[in-house]
């Protein structure tokens, strides 16, 4: 149904999409004018990296840590002024591409970003750092990478594991997307397509052997690309907040925690975002299933954790972790109260069906 009112605002940035992509590196780098470029990349992809781009690249660190501690983002950002760095090439999954986006935030500098999971930070101008167990996110157009090449070979490396939850982070930006107080026809399109892509890759690419298509890989990735451009459109609901607030002051793995609380946070909106619920559930295929059980039914399937203890969330913690995703209002179809997420927190804690109290 289309919106009575509605705006849009494209925020395009260059993206190349193909198998082999990244070996055009050195000509992307030339394009953004950089002669000096801070590689973030683990130790094997910033070797390739380095012996792509040569003497372009002026110094190459780590891949960076999970919700980008200060401390971590001030030491990239001294070795980046020490070098002097012009542009910055990021190669990983969040963790590197949100290390590159502290140093950008820092000093202005333009970003190239070759994703290798399925995190979607890379078509976003948010930013996020961690400091005295609390992140913080914010938005800066500094921050968002200019180029983006988007290379399916790169992800046939992620374990399976993690290819499961990466991607059910993916669906989890496209699904708060479809329920943002701001209604985006063209955004709506893009969430739809980028969950029915997922759900439609991730199952292949999970499998082990030669059942883990190269055609699953591209389409994967294709589905993270488009869930990323709804990251940047979508504010934050209770999904984001609660991934945040689990990750950032707990210490739970970012996108394991996307993983296991996807179906919790569906069933909380259920019934306050009707349309978004039925587009999802058509997404992902569901015949007679609600989003929430068959986003259940797809974590299941894809083996990732069942519950949040499962991650090393501990029971103690619930109550803390409810706290803190309530103390300050933020936009999401219902209410964001205290008792409603704690009670969401129980179940995600055991590993129950999502609005059943009923294990599987």
């Amino acid at each position: 149904m289309l919106p009575l009112h509605f705006t849009h605002e494209a925020h395009p940035a260059r993206v190349v999409f193909g198998d082999g992509c990244r070996r055009r590196l050195a000509e992307e780098v030339d394009r953004l004018g950089v002669e000096r470029a801070l590689v973030i990349a683990s130790p094997r992809l910033g070797a390739e990296v380095g012996a792509i781009l040569g003497t372009r690249a002026a110094v190459t660190i780590g891949g960076g840590v999970m919700h980008v501690p200060v401390e971590i983002a001030a030491a990239a950002i001294a070795t980046a002024a020490e070098a002097g760095a012009d542009g910055i090439v990021a190669v990983g999954g969040g963790s590197a591409i949100g290390l590159a986006k502290a140093v950008a935030r820092a000093g202005g500098l333009p970003i190239l970003a070759v994703p290798t999971t399925y995190a979607g930070s890379e078509m976003t101008s948010i930013w996020g750092q961690t400091e005295g167990g609390q992140k913080r996110t914010g938005r800066d157009e500094r921050v968002r990478p200019k180029t983006v090449l988007y290379d399916p070979e790169l992800t046939d490396a992620l374990p399976a594991e993690l290819a499961a939850q990466s991607g059910l982070n993916a669906v989890a930006h496209a699904m708060e997307a479809l329920y943002s107080p701001k209604p985006d026809p063209v955004i709506a399109l893009l969430a739809e397509e980028a969950v029915a892509a997922l759900a439609r890759a991730l199952p292949p690419v999970v499998a082990d052997g030669p059942a883990r298509e190269r055609s699953g890989l591209r389409d994967a990735l294709y589905g993270a690309w488009l869930a990323g451009v709804c990251l940047d459109r979508a504010t934050m609901g209770v999904h984001h907040k609660l991934a945040h607030v689990l990750g950032g002051s707990f210490g739970l793995p970012h996108a394991a925690v996307h993983a296991v609380i996807l179906p919790y946070t569906a069933a909380f909106n259920r019934d306050a975002a009707p349309e978004a619920m039925r587009r999802l559930a058509r997404a992902l295929g569901a015949g007679v299933l609600e989003a929430p059980a068959a986003l259940f039914a797809l974590g299941r399937r894809l083996q990732v954790p069942a519950s949040l203890a499962a991650i090393g969330m501990s029971r103690e913690a619930l109550e803390r972790a409810a706290e803190l995703a309530t103390q300050s209002p933020y936009d999401n179809p219902r209410p964001v109260d205290r008792a409603g997420v704690r009670a969401l927190l129980e179940e995600a804690f055991a590993g129950l069906v999502p609005g059943t109290r009923g294990s599987l």
